[in-house]
């Protein structure tokens, strides 16, 4: 099929285009209609694949032969189109509903409006300034590794009596619903006082309470359904039966070999540096490309990622998340369950996600057109290489009849505009380790100066 195709400037994330099929193309998708309307009925008088015109269009009428064979010029002609056009669509191609049919002996024009991305500008194109963790492994980034082995170990305690729970402190209690809240209700229910685990006007309510103290809970919770903001309050009653706080065993060369393998603290130590170091050489260089993309998805200069779009990046995330967690063994409902969060607050976070994602695709393709990026046909050649492809040449010519080598190329520009950033990112290296560990430290110094007035 050799078809025309013409198309405007981009308009509010819409191409106006012009699509012509050729009468030659026309004729041949007509004369495949008859014949296969002769295959798939029945015509009374006539063998099966040998009824002729006049008697197919005086019982199923010309005007669904015209129709059927109107759908399939247009179902092959799109991916050609978005392929001469050098298009990734957003969302299929919506043909002009009040076009007439194709007819025989004639080119069948029509009008085609074509989704796009927006084309967002930034407020700098300069190269981002990042912060990234030093290449050599540090003395703060060991003691940090070195505390979440531990907190494997972590045990629970019973508080001494009297005492208040304190954030971070597992509470025991019996919950009755007041409002909304039934499933929560119930006797011992144990509510961890950390973030992420319970809503943070419960872990406030529940902080300072002691045993046999009553406290009144009330939460809301917020979530988003496509383009409808949802909000739901929550009301319950606790009675604090118990309170458990973590403790973490004391890390000396006995503790080391029984619980890790090693002679002494100081050899499990450098085995832990050396995991570090290990870590560092592998995971560096990706470090780096998610902060600068980041750093330059916050200059996108638009207030709100159109629907559709953000809606198409949902999806490829969903999909992406479920084949990881399928391909790990683990079904949906297990991972929610494992993680504590609820259908809601996991479809939230997805959307968040999206969005950042979408924000960030979007600067980088601004980037790329700020640089004159392109993607030349050899580049092309080597992502199917790159994949392994057994027969190059086939798979690309496939994918051209298929549509989807604009993507292809899109992704390539994407790639080179990543490549800039990281090349050219103004890097300050900092200790984020020790920098945590002194914010820590500040924080608890806060508490117990609070807990002394």
């Amino acid at each position: 099929m050799k078809i025309t195709v013409t198309a405007e400037e981009p308009k509010d994330n819409k191409v106006a285009a012009k699509l012509t099929i050729p009468a030659a193309d026309v004729d041949a998708a007509v004369k495949k209609t008859y014949k296969d309307f002769a295959h798939k009925y029945n015509f009374q008088g006539f063998r099966r694949g040998h009824a002729p015109r006049p008697v197919i269009d005086g019982i199923l009428g010309k005007e669904s032969v015209l129709a059927q064979a109107t759908n399939d010029l247009l179902n092959a002609a799109e991916p050609l189109m978005l392929e001469e056009l050098n298009i990734v669509p957003v969302g299929r191609p919506d043909f002009a509903q009040d076009a007439d049919l194709a007819q025989e002996g004639q080119d069948y024009t029509i009008d085609v409006t074509i989704g796009v991305r927006p084309e967002a500008e930034l407020d700098s194109y300069d190269a981002p300034q990042i912060n990234m963790p030093p290449e050599e492994v540090t003395d703060a980034e060991v003691e940090a590794q070195v505390k979440r082995y531990m907190t494997y170990h972590t045990s629970y305690e019973d508080v001494p009596e009297g005492e208040a729970a304190q954030e971070g402190d597992v509470v025991k209690a019996d919950i009755e619903n007041v409002e909304g809240a039934e499933k929560l209700a119930g006797e011992g229910q144990t509510l961890a006082l950390v973030d992420g685990q319970v809503p943070d006007e419960v872990k406030q309510a529940l902080t300072g309470a002691k045993v046999g103290d009553v406290v009144d809970l009330a939460w809301t919770i917020k979530h988003e359904d496509g383009d409808e903001s949802h909000e739901h309050s929550y009301k319950a009653k606790a009675t604090v039966k118990g309170i458990q706080r973590p403790t973490t065993p004391e890390l000396d060369d006995e503790f080391a070999k029984k619980s890790f393998g090693y002679d002494t603290v100081d050899e499990f130590k450098s085995a832990v540096r050396d995991e570090i170091a290990e870590d560092k050489k592998a995971n560096l260089p990706n470090l780096k490309e998610d902060r600068v993309v980041e750093a330059v998805g916050e200059r996108l200069q638009l207030d709100e990622i159109p629907s559709d779009y953000q809606e198409e990046v949902f999806n490829e995330l969903g999909q992406e998340v479920l084949g990881q967690m399928q391909r790990s063994g683990i079904s949906l409902d297990m991972y929610l369950r494992a993680r504590n969060i609820s259908p809601d607050a996991f479809i939230a976070d997805l959307h968040a996600q999206a969005e950042e994602r979408a924000r960030q695709s979007l600067a980088l393709d601004a980037i790329a057109r700020q640089l004159g990026l392109e993607a030349t046909e050899e580049d092309v050649r080597n992502e199917f290489e790159k994949a392994n492809v057994g027969d190059v040449d086939k798979a690309i010519e496939q994918w051209r009849s298929e549509g989807r080598l604009p993507a292809i190329r899109d992704s390539i520009k994407r790639t080179k505009a990543l490549d800039w950033l990281v090349e050219n990112a103004q890097v300050t290296i900092v200790d984020e380790a020790a920098e945590a560990a002194k914010e820590s430290e500040g924080e608890k110094s806060e508490d117990a100066t609070e807990d002394a007035e």
